[in-house]
């Protein structure tokens, strides 16, 4: 070490002199290894000379007297290596917080170490841990380790509980020279898991574990956890490079075998799991897989079981008692999945009417699904201490949805129609460009594709202006589901109880701001190129052509419904999203400032696809037995995919002008101008993506200067590339997808994948219930086609045409399971966390730039939440403010829990 420039830290502490076992208490507050951040801490530095003609600097913390008791380190500046003068061993003190767990076997586990005290064995119980330094060993050039500590669970002192969580004190021995810890690996040589919350050294030192630390005989590798330190690879202090890889190599796994539920690997693999052909009666249980030439999709999480006996290319379904693998850190906790229980328990009891009723009157009785959502009820006598009628609806009836009331009709009113599209289910309107609208499917195989919209439909619907002046002025609008449907519908018209068109709806922006549906075309496949089924729907004149256009109405919203489900909730967000979330796993480690970024930004949402894949998309699930598509649903979203899903388009800016709701314009504040004013979705929308923008490009730029600090990172571009070729390998090779070189390009994503993740979400989830319970209103699917006067049921459509409606619509039985599927679905749980809120500053402690950057952001979302109640009680806003005008509450970023129709969760948690 000859020549090598040194520092000599000086650290003293007031009072600590009088302490027993005074130890080393070198300050740790800052990582960095720079002096301009220890300035900044108020430590004071001076230089000398050592005897052997070394420069040394000391530090000290300038408190105004040195006490006596202070320890010297010396640091070398050039490896950042801890070399001591005098080797002495040190005692470190620390805090080890598990939390209390409810799991059955680790109660067993307490059980038994309980036992072992008065029954004592040869074997070692106990957590092994051990710190290691930031800084190699000078001569091996090899981390520096301290001794082996072990926590005996049945026998050191708990120094106290809180929230769940217990406390433990340890102490680690380390030589004087040991530097800065960086690391902790941990050995469990219990039987069973525990969860690790937090590791706390010499309460400066945090280590923010957060995961479950599985039995040391099944896993025998060390666990590693890391300070709580972001640290692009580069920076990466020399000690912990190696675990940083080590770490992610335990991550990725071999792809083999069948992953088990104690297993934190993530890999990739196709939708082969949907179906069960093992269950025979044909075909009814089979499903095609998804991903490859036939069936474009996504990848998801593998899980590895073995494949079916009927076909060995898919792979067999969990058993009724198990669950489909995650990642045991991606499991629900114990207040969530509670929750959920509850939710389950009492859609099963909400059920049993229903069902009993359909079973015994059959299914094709008339719609009456109000009896089964709960009326108010009068407070309690004085002398009995509950309501009981209030506590038999909140078992047996359902909490009214937003939309239904007990004073207005089973239909969707025109001007709440319009309201719906513009905020309810707002991701599916675009700006018509061309009239009538133009197909692009192939007549040979589909029949004549052309509209049979026709000019004599809606010139009198749209304030005396021409059609071509209508569409100059940005008037007309469409919800346009022929090309997507029109494939599928010989296939789900075929389906029992199942009947759909492919709908294209006309509306038209009227003078007060709101839109209006003018015009539905409903077409039906012929497969002839000469000849066409369509038929057209104006709104109504007389009582038979009132009845018609409710009919149309619902079709459209059966349509809608399906598409919001399954394309823009199931597909682009959960789906698309789900191999991103595996593949920052993979290859950024928890270090990783990306990774910190978008930790809270995962939470939960590979469980919910698990769930997802388990009960609702799987063959004869809950999603095929609700919406229009049937068994095809997850095949009409691979069809979506293919032609239409694009990752460049998947931001917010990006989908309105590509729907034509908004053109670019910088000056504008946001950068963006709404063609159609009061669009309450993108109206709160822009000011959330605005803030998460903000957010981000601060966070990115403090920690890539310039170009080169993109490319050079090694870890986020192999993140991106395995996005792209190992989580979307269908469309691997497209042109489209945006280039990671630069900051800018880097922020554009990140800012991206937050909105879609959070608010994006938040719009598509939590109204399904608020907006969509009510059945009549938006039927999820219907069971009639629209009767045609040489049709049969056309007498008896006109002898009791409410009668021939309701019959349309789903049977009691589907009409409650679907609103008690989706109420469960729309529901914040009490361990939600909501936008604008983070938990996790402390990784930033040394990095004020940062903290600064997220409380500048909590403070906007909360402004933003005022700005949307402001809006919401504004009188010239009609789509959100008047009589029996629903205020537009998806956006507002905080709730309670429940299905409360608002609330911006930070994850896709359902």
């Amino acid at each position: 070490m000859s020549g090598t420039k040194t520092l000599m830290v000086t650290s003293c502490g007031s009072g600590m002199m009088q302490k027993k076992n005074d130890h080393l208490n070198c300050q740790l507050i800052s990582l960095s290894h720079s002096i301009k951040d220890h300035q900044r801490l108020g430590l004071v530095w001076s230089s000398s000379w050592s005897r052997s003609g070394k420069k040394k600097l000391r530090v000290r913390k300038n408190k105004g007297k040195q006490s006596s008791a202070a320890t010297t380190c010396m640091v070398a500046l050039n490896e950042g290596e801890v070399i001591s003068e005098k080797s002495t061993t040190v005692k470190l003190s620390a805090m080890v917080a598990l939390r209390n767990n409810n799991n059955k076997a680790f109660v067993n586990e307490m059980v038994n170490n309980l036992v072992a005290i008065f029954m004592p064995q040869n074997k070692t119980k106990g957590v092994v841990l051990q710190l290691v330094s930031t800084h190699l060993h000078p001569r091996t050039k090899e981390a520096k380790l301290s001794k082996e500590t072990v926590l005996d669970l049945s026998k050191d002192h708990e120094v106290g509980t809180e929230g769940g969580i217990s406390n433990y004190k340890i102490e680690f021995i380390v030589d004087s020279d040991f530097g800065i810890p960086g690391a902790i690996t941990i050995v469990n040589n219990y039987d069973d898991e525990f969860f690790l919350e937090r590791t706390t050294i010499e309460q400066n030192i945090h280590f923010a574990c957060k995961s479950w630390v599985q039995p040391n005989k099944v896993y025998p590798e060390k666990r590693i956890f890391f300070v709580n330190k972001a640290y692009v690879p580069c920076e990466t202090p020399n000690g912990m490079k190696e675990l940083r890889e080590k770490e992610l190599r335990q991550l990725r796994g071999d792809g083999k075998g069948q992953r088990a539920s104690r297993d934190r690997i993530y890999e990739y693999d196709v939708y082969n799991d949907l179906g069960n052909p093992d269950m025979g009666e044909g075909d009814r249980y089979a499903r095609p897989t998804l991903g490859g030439q036939h069936n474009p999709y996504p990848t998801r999480c593998r899980t590895g079981r073995p494949p079916t006996t009927t076909d060995a290319k898919k792979e067999s379904r969990p058993s009724e008692s198990e669950l489909i693998y995650v990642p045991r850190d991606e499991e629900l906790d114990d207040i969530k999945r509670e929750d959920i229980d509850q939710g389950k328990l009492l859609a099963m009891l909400r059920n049993i009417m229903p069902a009993l009723i359909d079973k015994t009157i059959g299914n094709d009785g008339v719609f009456n699904i109000d009896n089964f959502i709960k009326e108010p009820v009068l407070p309690p006598l004085s002398w009995f201490p509950f309501n009981l009628g209030s506590a038999v609806q909140d078992v047996f009836k359902f909490d009214p949805p937003k939309t239904f009331s007990r004073e207005r009709s089973h239909f969707l009113l025109d001007e709440e129609f319009g309201r719906q599209v513009l905020a309810a289910f707002p991701l599916s309107i675009e700006r018509l460009k061309v009239f009538p609208p133009v197909s692009k499917l192939d007549p040979t195989i589909y029949g004549s594709v052309g509209s049979a919209l026709k000019e004599e439909h809606i010139i009198g619907q749209i304030e005396g202006v021409s059609i071509q002046q209508a569409l100059q002025e940005n008037k007309l609008f469409v919800l346009d589901y022929h090309d997507v449907y029109l494939p599928f519908l010989d296939r789900i018209n075929a389906l029992e109880e199942r009947k759909a068109y492919a709908t294209t709806t006309i509306l038209f922006l009227t003078k007060m701001g709101t839109l209006k549906p003018i015009a539905i075309q409903l077409a039906l496949p012929t497969g002839n190129p000469n000849t066409s089924s369509k038929q057209v729907l104006t709104p109504p004149k007389d009582a038979t052509s009132k009845w018609l256009w409710q009919l149309g109405k619902a079709h459209v919203s059966s349509n809608d419904s399906a598409f919001h489900t399954l394309v823009h909730h199931w597909l682009r967000i959960h789906a698309c999203l789900e191999p991103l979330i595996i593949a920052t796993h993979r290859q950024l480690s928890v270090m990783h400032p990306i990774f910190k970024l978008l930790h809270p930004h995962m939470r939960y949402t590979l469980k919910t696809n698990a769930t997802a894949r388990q009960t609702l998309i799987n063959a004869e699930g809950t999603i095929e037995t609700d919406h229009t598509p049937g068994r095809y649903c997850m095949q009409f979203t691979s069809a979506v995919y293919k032609d239409w899903w694009r990752f460049d388009m998947e931001d917010f800016p990006s989908d309105l002008i590509r729907r034509g709701l908004a053109v670019s314009d910088e000056t504008q504040p946001h950068g963006i101008r709404l063609l159609i004013e009061d669009y309450p979705y993108a109206d709160d929308g822009i000011l959330i993506w605005s803030s998460i923008k903000k957010l981000v490009g601060t966070y990115v730029s403090h920690y890539y200067k310039n170009n080169n600090a993109i490319s050079s990172d090694n870890e986020l571009q192999s993140w991106y590339r395995e996005f792209i070729n190992l989580g979307h390998p269908d469309h691997k090779n497209a042109s489209w997808w945006p280039k990671l070189d630069s900051p800018e390009d880097l922020a554009s994503m990140l800012t991206a994948v937050i909105w879609l993740v959070s608010a994006q979400h938040a719009v598509l989830n939590f109204g399904q219930y608020p907006y969509g319970g009510y059945v009549p209103i938006r039927p999820p699917l219907m069971r009639k086609l629209i009767p045609k006067e040489e049709d049969p049921e056309y007498s008896d459509f006109v002898m009791d045409p409410e009668r021939y409606f309701l019959s349309s619509l789903p049977s009691l039985f589907q009409a409650s399971r679907f609103m008690a599927v989706i109420n469960i679905g729309s529901t914040h749980s009490p361990d939600e966390e909501y936008i604008g809120s983070r938990n996790d500053l402390s990784s930033w402690s040394g990095e004020p730039e940062i903290i600064d950057s997220f409380n500048q952001f909590s403070m906007e979302i909360k402004s933003i939440e005022m700005a949307i109640k402001g809006r919401n009680a504004d009188p010239k806003l009609k789509n959100r403010c008047g009589v029996d005008v629903l205020a537009y509450e998806l956006l507002i970023p905080s709730s309670g829990r429940g299905a409360t129709g608002r609330g911006v969760p930070n994850s896709v948690t359902a």
